[in-house]
């Protein structure tokens, strides 16, 4: 596969263009943003993992039926892509209260609600990813109410796989971040981003101790050797 022209330069990641028009590469970086980009610092060695956790996690998805736009890795920081029209909306499962939604509702972390909780954004960045309800979204011509449906099967879904998954590994699945696009091949609605503890939130099971990228967001340090910890568990839960 020929690597060429980088078609998008994202904060964390890059994009590149290669010679079959329906695949494309994309590079992590080192580079790790909160708070909107208000806060950024450079982890080396964090692209390489995310790169990996994701491939591993995106992998179980692909062979439990679930389609993502993962192929293959091609090395450290890289992996093989299907290329997609990207759908700007982010369902957010959450099997536990934590984060902005704990802030919200103004409750302490770690409340379990009796079934997953779905949260609706709208992925643009120059408002601040707001919190919309499907109507918001169907207005906006983001997708259909048939859309919206199989998005929600499918994130909800994917919670349960990955969670099954990293309770195998010790890990809690706090929440986890599901993003989709449409296949520039087949036009198929498929999970079109990363899945990484820099969009899902890992707690340890057995002490509790945060393994994902809340140790930046609130200077916990460890940042690499906690994703570290994350790659190592899941690749023995997997083998």
């Amino acid at each position: 596969m020929e690597k060429r022209e980088l078609i998008f330069d994202g904060n964390e990641k890059q994009v590149f263009a290669t010679d079959d028009n329906h695949k494309v590469i994309f590079r992590y970086k080192d580079v790790t943003l909160a708070y909107g980009g208000v806060k950024r610092a450079l982890f080396i060695g964090k692209g390489a993992l995310d790169n990996k956790i994701s491939a591993l996690m995106l992998g179980e998805l692909n062979r439990k039926g679930v389609e993502t736009h993962f192929i293959e890795v091609i090395n450290d920081n890289e992996q093989l892509c299907r290329k997609i029209q990207i759908i700007p909306l982010e369902f957010i499962v959450r099997n536990r209260i934590a984060g902005s939604l704990a802030e919200r509702l103004g409750v302490k972390e770690g409340i379990r609600p009796e079934e997953p909780i779905v949260d609706l954004r709208y992925n643009n960045d120059e408002l601040d990813d707001p919190l919309i309800n499907d109507h918001h979204a169907i207005a906006l011509g983001l997708a259909t109410k048939e859309e919206l449906k199989h998005m929600y099967s499918i994130a909800t879904r994917t919670n349960t796989i990955l969670k099954a998954l990293c309770h195998k590994a010790g890990i809690e699945l706090i929440d986890v971040k599901v993003e989709f696009g449409r296949d520039s091949l087949t036009g198929n609605i498929i999970i079109s981003d990363e899945l990484s503890p820099d969009t899902c939130r890992m707690w340890d099971e057995k002490t509790g101790e945060k393994l994902d990228k809340d140790r930046f967001r609130h200077d916990l340090s460890d940042v690499v050797a906690s994703y570290r910890e994350v790659l190592d568990r899941l690749t023995k839960a997997i083998a």
